[in-house]
């Protein structure tokens, strides 16, 4: 028997208050909220933009496809006093990245989706996109772990228009004229050919490649345009980056050396450099 996981009345209040706010600042549409399945587990993976969304995917679960919505929830938001009363008598689930409270956090949320047949709103993408055209990025595998462990449906959701809300980054949202918000969820990612196969690194990347492709293609459809043929990948991009930087500080360093009249002072300088 599912367990119920939230206080109703927080729940109530809570919700009138995000519906309210949502309802005076944004023009929301939704499309295919009937591919959300009414009652039992379900893993909603949804694509991540902007800081703000989390409200807005939240308002669409809750309003458009009658579900309560449930986060993981990231240690440093619940350690806000507030915040950390209403998570947790909302039914949130805390995580600490980088920890052994991370694979609490995860038997959490699968003890959620079996046991109390909660919606868990998961971004396999793990942060904003940092695409330079907001397009979904490559993921992590956990939420392919977590379908494939639990055998609950994964239901793919994309949106589109926070970035005009509050862009990534940003210290203050743009809160007027209202901004139009899509949303489209699509069927349940079908993940039929991965059933009783060992979860393998291969596996769990095609899976995760599986789930955001049907994402990346919704998102397609409520922009109208064409997604990249390769998704842009934050850690590449990060390492790229990284050795470009190491790289530039020692050309400077090379230059710094072979432009001073004191070369053991040039030495050490290009040392320093490389070394930072």
């Amino acid at each position: 028997m599912a367990k119920q996981r939230e206080s109703r009345w927080v729940k109530a209040v809570v919700s009138r208050i995000v519906r309210f706010v949502l309802w005076f600042i944004t023009k929301p549409t939704w499309e295919g909220a009937e591919n959300v399945p009414a009652r039992g587990g379900v893993i909603i993976a949804a694509n991540h933009l902007s800081l703000a969304d989390p409200l807005t995917v939240a308002h669409f679960l809750y309003i458009g496809a009658r579900r309560w919505p449930t986060f993981t929830m990231k240690d440093g938001v619940m350690k806000i006093p507030v915040v950390r009363s209403v998570a947790r008598s909302t039914g949130q689930i805390p995580i600490k990245r980088g920890s052994t409270d991370a694979v609490k956090a995860l038997h959490e949320a699968e003890v959620a989706l079996t046991r109390d047949g909660s919606s868990v709103i998961f971004y396999p993408e793990g942060t904003c996109t940092r695409d330079p055209d907001l397009w979904p990025m490559t993921a992590k595998t956990g939420v392919a772990r977590l379908a494939l462990t639990t055998g609950v449906p994964v239901v793919p959701v994309a949106h589109w228009g926070e970035q005009n809300l509050l862009p990534y980054g940003a210290k203050k949202p743009s809160l007027f004229p209202r901004k139009r918000i899509d949303f489209r969820a699509g069927p349940p990612v079908d993940l039929s050919r991965f059933e009783g196969r060992p979860l393998t690194a291969t596996v769990l990347k095609e899976a995760t490649e599986l789930i955001m492709g049907d994402i990346t293609a919704l998102q397609a459809q409520i922009r109208g345009e064409e997604p990249p043929a390769i998704p842009f990948d934050f850690k590449r991009a990060r390492e790229e980056a990284a050795e470009a930087k190491r790289a530039e500080r020692l050309a400077d360093g090379g230059d710094a050396e072979g432009g001073t009249d004191d070369g053991a002072a040039g030495g050490d300088n290009g040392k320093s450099s490389a070394g930072t």
